[in-house]
């Protein structure tokens, strides 16, 4: 009886596994956060000049980035990932490269951005990845390699692996942002620029997704296992994982695409075309006065 009882509790899905290691980066990431609002913001120049260390907004995406790394790396979606379904894995990596670096990046103050970048050999280091062409390269090949089923099938058994995988993941991710959502102006490239980045960040993931959707069998064998959660066959674990990757990701991407033309061709527009009115400005005794004062006075007429 308890030995059967001890082989259901390790072939249950949803049996809850601790995660130290998430606890401690996910408060390591609060605690930095806390430190450089406290000590490193009152001496930067853009706060000594009177901005706040941290907009209302700022602080909501900060709370929205953390939870994000928190949920895709903690039960059970990591270990109903890691163990079970490949959809769920698809998911998980679309959160942290989708999802967590841009909710990062626009939480990132422009103090705490430079202060980054202050460093001479990192700082340079950086902005020669984060250009558009060279981030969207390395953010492509690292989609690539992640999709590769032996890289996969071991990651999945391999925890070192594993999260190695996730920080070149979100690294990579990051590097992808900056252009597109930079705190610094001088890192963003144009509109026009950003709309054809992202459409062209959208294109590369149809190549697995589409092998994902009409493979074969299995294409990652370590998910070809007896336990089925939710009764997903490996055939229709893998389409909707090709599912999630192409369509849920052409959907983020090009409603932020959507966004930018909207936000820089119909800016203003509302305010153009409206029909109210701006009132005239009443006009005061004294500014009447100086009007008439400035005109000059009439000829007298000539008396011969």
């Amino acid at each position: 009886m308890m030995i059967a009882e001890s082989a259901d509790l390790l072939v249950s899905p949803w049996r809850f596994q601790a995660h130290p290691e998430v606890w401690l980066l996910v408060l390591f990431v609060v605690a930095s956060w806390w430190y450089a609002v406290r000590f490193i913001a009152p001496h930067t120049p853009e706060v000594r000049s009177g901005s706040p260390a941290v907009t209302k907004r700022q602080g909501w995406l900060f709370v929205s980035a953390v939870a994000t790394l928190w949920l895709a790396s903690d039960w059970p979606i990591h270990d109903i990932s890691e163990e079970y379904l490949y959809s769920v894995h698809m998911f998980q990596h679309m959160a942290l490269s989708y999802f967590l670096p841009l909710l990062a990046v626009l939480a990132t103050p422009l103090w705490l951005f430079r202060a980054v970048l202050g460093s001479p050999r990192a700082g340079r280091a950086i902005r020669w990845l984060a250009q558009p062409v060279i981030a969207g390269f390395i953010f492509n090949v690292v989609i690539i390699i992640t999709h590769i089923p032996g890289v996969v099938n071991q990651s999945v058994s391999n925890p070192l692996l594993h999260y190695s995988v996730h920080v070149a993941v979100v690294l990579s991710s990051l590097l992808m942002w900056i252009p597109i959502a930079a705190p610094d102006p001088l890192m963003r490239i144009g509109y026009g620029g950003r709309m054809v980045y992202l459409f062209l960040m959208s294109v590369i993931p149809t190549v697995p997704a589409a092998w994902l959707t009409f493979a074969e069998g299995a294409v990652y064998k370590h998910y070809d296992i007896a336990v089925r959660v939710w009764g997903l066959s490996v055939t229709t674990d893998q389409q909707i994982a090709g599912a999630i990757m192409k369509t849920g990701g052409s959907i983020f991407l090009w409603s932020i695409i959507v966004f930018l033309w909207f936000k820089r061709f119909m800016g203003g527009y509302g305010r153009q075309q409206s029909y109210r009115r701006t009132p005239d400005k009443t006009l005061t005794y004294d500014e009447v006065t100086k009007a008439f004062d400035r005109v000059p006075a009439a000829p007298e007429p000539h008396r011969d």
